[in-house]
């Protein structure tokens, strides 16, 4: 299940699980990106980059963003967030 992006640890994770996913080494999306291997790493561990360097990352990985209404989190995501606390 993917959960909504609602913090930047969130994007970062998606964008790492995305990158696994598709079994791509950081160090080849960095490159096929334009972009340093570190600033990938600071995208994927949820600290603030560019809105561009964000989507040349995405691009080279073949995502895109796509905007939605931002809701309530649902019981499952409340759940989860409460679940990450409990581990730390």
């Amino acid at each position: 299940m993917h959960l909504p992006i609602r913090t930047l640890l969130d994007l970062g994770e998606a964008v790492r699980g995305a990158r696994c996913e598709q079994g791509l080494k950081a160090t080849l999306v960095a490159a096929q990106s334009g972009r340093s291997r570190d600033l990938l790493h600071r995208l994927e561990t949820g600290r603030d980059v560019t809105t561009g360097a964000l989507l040349d990352v995405l691009r080279s990985m073949g995502y895109t963003l796509r905007l939605e209404p931002l809701g309530l989190p649902t019981l499952e995501e409340v759940r989860q967030r409460f679940a990450e606390d409990d581990d730390d």
